[in-house]
């Protein structure tokens, strides 16, 4: 991917120069490697007949292999930041320096290592006095476009499925046992179990070597639950630049992605931090300056602890050691290839870094949610409610309290069949019905749930709850927009359990910064208007204790 991002954008319109891709078979990480490149029409070979295609130069984002005898260069891009960590060794029991290519190289006098900073020349001239001489300063093209896509950021949080007033966590892992997939596997169903649906939003950016070295397939059964509840899993070859953009929180490890978000001035916290780590480099830095997240506490206060305590400009120092040239990376690459190359650049001026464009779309929003509902204000008809939304997949239970209750909402499309025979509250979000046509569906939905207390559907001006003894209650936003199912069963559940019948009420339901103001009217009203206050029927499936 390093080498799809840079080579198009320093050889366009070059109609001197051929690129094909020579590919390893027998790497352990290769799974995908072909697929991805023939998906983008790309001319490829087996690598072991590279011997056969006497090339002008070679450029590889890998310092990992094996160049044919030859009089041809190798240029090698870093394919994260510097040289920070040791790595096993695929030729030895032992591990080597990440970035470092073998000594066959270094002593014919071919290779050229391409740093982002003068410091990692002379780290690698300490670890290996054959690299002297054989490093060229160009910067990083992926931190410049970060940099550059600074100002997509609310059209990335947009495509991303993220709502004003919603916070981005960004989890990223790099591979291997200490990494914080290693460490905390189940850390994104974690934070998606203790934060409220309507305050964050979870994305997982895993190391490509993670999804070739397991299968997507695996990686998909290991996150299913965590994916089940709103984890948005980004793909290794398109998404994670743009993901980082848009969030509002970092929480990694000594991998790349969380040095680039530091960079970019997010707000960092570290869930592992291997021994692999070299110290010394701009990655060690970051272990001093980041503070930790304790996974074996609650996460929600850590997260606020470290978004309030966060300045833009904390990590400058540390980015400072890992990029020498911002905004240089490109011309300064281009320069080098065609020196390499022994050609006239061409006469067009070399490109610039440019955004990243609109990633794929976010993960749907969970199906069923646990609901808890508390009375903050009250004063004739008015009511004010503070409303938390969690995934039922993952929700451990929520005591109730005199002012305080909870209860499961289903949509109607939620498979497991578990959930929606114990909702309290059935919903219909696809579709939105004429008045009459509602009621209809209404009915149709308490007949087929039997279980359900409430079932909630979207019509032209708002929202309809129909109650199991045939009470519907309108429910609108004294904005004039029209409130999602969900929050309008919410309101109405809360006035229930109140003993308050839903109707000419105004309701402030409140979730994290924002808030939303319903008027709540029924219609033909019945004797019956409040639920029993000491129980609710919300299903003890997925661990879900009844109310007390």
């Amino acid at each position: 991917m390093r080498v799809l991002d840079v080579v198009p954008e320093i050889l366009h319109d070059d109609a001197r120069i051929t690129v094909v891709f020579a590919y390893d078979p027998t790497s352990a990480f290769n799974d995908g490697v072909l697929d991805l490149l023939r998906s983008l029409g790309c001319r490829t070979m087996p690598w072991p007949q590279l011997a056969e295609c006497a090339p002008d130069l070679v450029i590889s984002a890998s310092e990992n292999l094996t160049v044919p005898p030859g009089e041809y260069p190798v240029l090698v891009l870093p394919h994260g930041i510097g040289f920070q960590k040791q790595v096993p060794d695929s030729a030895s029991a032992g591990t080597r320096l990440s970035g470092l290519v073998p000594d066959t190289l270094l002593e014919a006098r071919r290779a050229w290592l391409a740093v982002s900073h003068p410091a990692q020349a002379a780290q690698l001239a300490s670890f290996h006095p054959g690299t002297a001489g054989r490093t060229v300063l160009v910067g990083d093209p992926c931190y410049d476009r970060l940099l550059a896509s600074g100002r997509w950021r609310e059209r990335y949080r947009s495509a991303l499925g993220v709502l004003p007033g919603q916070r981005l966590l960004l989890v990223t892992s790099t591979w291997g046992t200490e990494s914080l997939a290693g460490r905390h596997p189940g850390l994104p169903a974690e934070l998606l179990a203790q934060l409220p649906v309507d305050e964050y939003r979870v994305a997982l950016v895993l190391h490509p070597n993670v999804w070739s070295g397991h299968g997507a397939w695996q990686v998909g059964v290991l996150q299913r639950t965590a994916v089940e509840a709103g984890l948005t899993t980004i793909d290794p070859t398109n998404g994670w630049q743009q993901a980082l953009v848009a969030s509002d929180l970092v929480i990694g490890d000594h991998g790349s992605v969380t040095m680039y978000g530091a960079a970019i001035g997010r707000p960092v916290l570290l869930a592992a931090f291997g021994s692999e780590a070299v110290p010394g480099t701009a990655g060690w830095s970051l272990r001093t300056a980041a503070p930790r997240l304790d996974t074996a506490r609650p996460l929600p206060g850590q997260l606020e602890a470290a978004l309030a305590d966060h300045h833009p400009d904390r990590y400058e120092q540390v980015a400072a050691e890992a990029f020498a040239t911002p905004g240089e990376a490109l011309p300064r690459l281009r320069e080098t290839v065609y020196h390499l190359l022994g050609l006239a650049r061409p006469k067009q001026s070399a490109r610039t870094a440019r955004a990243f464009p609109l990633p794929a779309p976010g993960a749907a929003p969970p199906r069923s949610l646990l609901v808890r509902t508390t009375v903050i204000g009250r004063r004739a008809d008015m009511i004010e409610v503070d409303l938390r939304r969690f995934p039922a997949t993952l929700a451990n239970g929520m005591a109730e309290a005199a002012d305080s209750f909870r209860h499961l909402a289903c949509d109607v499309d939620e498979p497991d069949t578990r959930l929606t025979e114990s909702a309290t509250t059935i919903l219909v979000r696809s579709s939105v019905f004429a008045t009459v046509d509602g009621r209809r569906r209404i009915a149709e939905l308490l007949t087929d749930f039997p279980g359900a207390r409430l079932a909630a559907v979207s019509v032209e001006n708002g929202c309809l709850v129909g109650l199991r003894d045939g009470r519907t209650v309108e429910v609108n936003t004294t904005a004039g927009s029209c409130p999602d199912p969900g929050t309008a069963a919410a309101a109405t559940y809360t006035c229930l359990r109140l003993g308050v019948p839903p109707n000419g009420i105004t309701m402030t339901l409140r979730y994290g910064v924002l808030g939303q103001e319903l008027r709540l009217r029924t219609h033909c009203p019945a004797a019956v208007d409040q639920l029993p206050a000491s129980r609710d029927r919300t299903s003890t499936a997925r661990g879900l204790p009844p109310s007390s």
